[in-house]
C-alpha cells in the first residue's frame, strides 16, 4: 500500500462574526468553517477529536497517517464598536458629552475567542487513534457606568473576565459491522488545565492586552464520546463533549472602593446530533445541539447551534462548499452564511479557504494549507 501522510501546515483565521462558537468546544478547520461548522458526521479522522471521536475510525484506504501542524483561529464580536468607543470616551473633556456617551454603551459588551490545535492521527482496522493538543481562550469586556457624579470617568470603569483552557487528549475509535449495520464508536479521554482571569481598570488605562490579571487555575480530567452509523453514503451520528461537568470561578477582588464579584463559568456536557450524505464527490450534512450551552454567569452568551453544510468535490482537484449556522439560544442573533473552496492541484498540496458573513459588523475568513506525501 502506498504510504500517504497528510500535514495541515498552517491554519489562520480572522473571524468577526457574532457568537457562532463557544470557546469550550472551539476549533478552527477551514473545511468545516466553509460548511457552516458541521462535523458530527462529515469531519475527517484528523479533525474527529473536535467534532465526533467515532470518526477517528473512518478513513480512506490510502490514509496511513496524518498530522495537523498548528492551526489557529479566533472569533471577535464587537457589534457596538465598544473597544473604540471606550478609547474615544477616555479622551473627552466635556462632562455632558462623557455622560451621554457612557450611557449609550451602558450594558453593552464585546467578546472574543482565540484557539489553536495540533494533532497526529494513525487510522487502522484495529483501533484508530488521533492524539491532539488544543489551546483556547474566551474573554468578555463590559463597561460599568456611573454617571451620577460630576466626574464619570473616575466613577466608572471597564471590567473584563476570561477563561483559558489547555487541553490534551487522544481519540480512540473502532469500526464494527453488526447485523450488516456499519457502526463506529469512539471516546476521547483528555486532561484540561483551566485558567480564569478577572480585570478592572479605568477608561483611560483600558487595554485588551491586560486581560490576564487575578489568575486562578485547576487541572481536571474530562471525556468526550461519540458514535456513528452509516450505510453507503448515508450517515447518522451523535457526540457528547465535556461529559464531566465543572463550574469554575474567577477571583473576587477590590477595585478602588468597589468589590469586583466572582463570575462563574459553567462547563457542562454538550450533545450534538448529525445527519448527512458523505459520498466520494458530494457531502451534505446537518448538525444540531440538543441542549443549550451556558457559559459565563451574568453574561448573555449562551449557545445552541444548528448548522448545515454542503460540499461538491470535482475530481479531487476542486471542492466547492457552502453552509449556514444560527444560534437558537438568542433570538436576536442573525444567522451566518458561509462559503469556501478547496484546491488540490495535482494532489501535491491542498488549500482550503472559508468565509463567513453575518452582517457588516460580523464576518470572517479562515484558511488551511495541507500537503500530502
Amino acid at each position: 500500500m502506498k504510504t500517504k501522510y497528510k500535514i495541515l501546515a498552517t491554519s489562520v483565521a480572522t473571524t468577526l462574526f457574532a457568537n457562532v462558537a463557544s470557546a469550550a468546544t472551539y476549533a478552527i478547520e477551514a473545511r468545516s468553517d466553509a460548511m457552516g461548522g458541521v462535523g458530527t458526521v462529515s469531519a475527517t479522522y484528523l479533525t474527529a477529536p473536535f467534532f465526533n471521536p467515532a470518526l477517528t475510525a473512518i478513513y480512506r484506504r490510502n490514509d496511513d497517517a496524518g498530522m495537523i501542524v498548528p492551526s489557529f483561529g479566533g472569533n471577535y464580536d464587537d457589534q457596538y464598536d465598544l473597544v473604540d468607543e471606550i478609547e474615544r470616551i477616555s479622551k473627552l473633556t466635556d462632562v455632558d458629552e462623557i455622560k451621554k456617551s457612557m450611557n449609550a454603551i451602558d450594558g453593552k459588551k464585546t467578546d472574543f475567542d482565540l484557539g489553536g490545535v495540533v494533532a497526529i492521527g494513525i487510522p487502522n482496522k484495529f483501533l484508530s487513534a488521533t492524539a491532539y493538543g488544543k489551546l483556547y481562550t474566551e474573554s468578555f469586556v463590559q463597561p460599568k457606568v456611573d454617571t451620577s457624579g460630576t466626574n464619570p470617568l473616575d466613577d466608572s470603569y471597564v471590567q473584563g473576565v476570561s477563561i483559558g483552557v489547555a487541553e490534551a487528549g487522544v481519540s480512540l475509535a473502532k469500526y464494527t459491522n453488526f447485523m450488516n449495520q456499519h457502526l463506529s464508536f469512539g471516546v476521547t479521554p483528555k486532561l484540561q488545565r483551566i485558567y480564569t482571569y478577572s480585570y478592572a481598570t479605568s477608561f483611560q488605562n483600558f487595554d485588551t492586552k491586560d486581560l490576564r490579571e487575578h489568575e486562578t487555575a485547576e487541572t481536571m480530567f474530562n471525556l468526550d464520546a461519540g458514535s456513528l452509523w452509516f450505510f453507503g453514503p448515508y450517515r447518522l451520528g451523535i457526540s457528547a463533549k465535556n461529559l464531566i461537568g465543572r463550574d469554575v470561578k474567577t477571583k473576587s477582588f477590590m477595585y478602588g472602593s468597589d468589590t469586583i464579584k466572582s463570575y462563574e463559568y459553567s462547563m457542562r456536557p454538550v450533545y450534538t446530533v448529525g445527519a448527512g450524505v458523505v459520498a466520494d464527490y458530494f457531502t451534505m450534512s446537518v448538525d444540531y445541539d440538543l441542549n443549550e450551552e451556558k457559559r459565563f454567569s451574568s453574561f448573555d452568551d449562551n449557545t445552541q447551534m444548528i448548522r448545515a453544510g454542503i460540499e461538491f468535490d470535482i475530481l479531487r482537484q476542486l471542492a466547492l462548499r457552502a453552509g449556514y449556522m444560527k444560534n437558537l439560544a438568542r433570538s436576536s442573533d442573525e444567522g451566518t452564511i458561509t462559503a469556501g473552496i478547496g484546491l488540490s492541484p495535482l494532489k501535491l498540496i491542498e488549500l482550503d479557504i472559508a468565509a463567513q458573513y453575518t452582517n457588516e459588523n460580523a464576518m470572517g475568513a479562515s484558511i488551511n494549507f495541507l500537503a500530502t506525501y
